[in-house]
Order: C-alpha cells, then sequence, then structure tokens
C-alpha cells in the first residue's frame, strides 16, 4: 500500500505515519530525513543538495523527487510506503505524477485551525533525539523528561502561536489546493483527527479498510 499523508502543521502526520509504519509493516519516507541523510552520506544528489543550500537557494522539486526515487528502489518498500513531508504543493503533486508515483490512497487529517492552535501549544520536542510528545495527548513518563535519551523538552520555535497562524496561512494557500488534486483522481480518503492518537490511527485504518 503506497500512502500520502496531507494536513495542516500540527495534525500529527509524524505520529500517525509512526504508527502506521508499525501497524502496516512498510516504511515511512520522511522527505526532511532522507535529504539530511544524503546530505551526510555525500551520496552525488546530497552534495547537488549541499550546493543549492550552500547558494542560498531552496532545493528544487525535481531534486527532491529523485532522492525519493532513489529511497523507494530500496527492499523494504517492496510492499509499499508512506510519503510523509511531500507533496506540500500542487506543482510537486503534478511532478511526482509525471515522475511516474503512483499511490493507492491520500490521507487528508481534518483538524479546524483553532484546534491547531490548542494542539501546538502543547507540543514538545526532545532537544537531544528530536522524539515529539504533547502534555496531554502523548506525555512523557516523567514530565518534561524524554522517554527515549533523557533530554530535555523544550517546545519548538516554529510552535510559537504567532509562527503557527504563519504556518497555517501558508498551508492554506499552497498546501491545499492538492486535496481538489488527489480527489478529482478518486485517491483522497478524509480523516476527522481524534482528541487521542489511537483514536486517529483507528479512523485511518477505517479510512483504508484495514
Amino acid at each position: 500500500m503506497k500512502l500520502i499523508l496531507v494536513g495542516p502543521p500540527g495534525a500529527g502526520k509524524g505520529t500517525q505515519a509512526e504508527r502506521l509504519s508499525k501497524t502496516l509493516n512498510i516504511p515511512t519516507i520522511s522527505t526532511g530525513n532522507i535529504l539530511r541523510a544524503a546530505m551526510r552520506d555525500k551520496t552525488p544528489l546530497g552534495l547537488a543538495i549541499t550546493e543549492a543550500m550552500d547558494a542560498g537557494h531552496l532545493v528544487s522539486d525535481e531534486l527532491v523527487i529523485r532522492i525519493v526515487e532513489e529511497r523507494v528502489t530500496k527492499e523494504d518498500c517492496a510492499n509499499g510506503y508512506i510519503l510523509d513531508g511531500m507533496p506540500r504543493t500542487l506543482p510537486q503533486a503534478e511532478e511526482l505524477e509525471r515522475a511516474g508515483f503512483h499511490f493507492d490512497a491520500v490521507l487528508l487529517m481534518q483538524l479546524s485551525d483553532e484546534e491547531i492552535m490548542q494542539r501546538m501549544s502543547g507540543r514538545r520536542v526532545c532537544e537531544n533525539c528530536g522524539d515529539s510528545y504533547h502534555v496531554t495527548a502523548v506525555p512523557p513518563k516523567v514530565e518534561g523528561v524524554c522517554d527515549d535519551c533523557g533530554g530535555k523538552l523544550v517546545r519548538r520555535p516554529d510552535d510559537d502561536p504567532e509562527t503557527v497562524k504563519e504556518r497555517l496561512e501558508i498551508y492554506h494557500k499552497e498546501t491545499e489546493p492538492i486535496i481538489s488534486f488527489y480527489a478529482e483522481r478518486g485517491l483522497l480518503k478524509p480523516v476527522d483527527c481524534k482528541s487521542d492518537v489511537e483514536g486517529t490511527l483507528q479512523a485511518i485504518l477505517h479510512a483504508l479498510g484495514v
């Protein structure tokens, strides 16, 4: 099963991608992670990305798609994968289609802007390993301390209320157009996000008919 997760910032896409990966036994492909790995490993594509960033340019959609293409040829993607972090814009969705990517479903995680603001005010990340938590939905075993590495949990700068508002505006302007793009192709599956992680996972599985 090849899936895309779409939704506003703070809807829990990363958390649900991780849960889905374990449930369906398919990997999550985080574009951010594979870009960083390529740069760290100094692969040919990684060097091209580093060169673009050092020159002050944004990483082109073409480069991102090439690195995703490279990733999905790995053996662990033979039975499918979950694409997390892309597409974020209509041109990216169109470019993925032109590149020959085909998906079984595009999961739209639905949450109001007001709920997003409330959620992100409680989000915390480990400043050491990057694991995500939420003070009520996904609390750590010990308040303020990462379960995995014992690092300090902090609020990310982009979870600041004013920053969240800006990110939501960008989402509505740049990402929402891909919703109709995939709806026209019969791939869109809306999912109403629940107040808890497990409830949202079950809603996703129901939408997929699993």
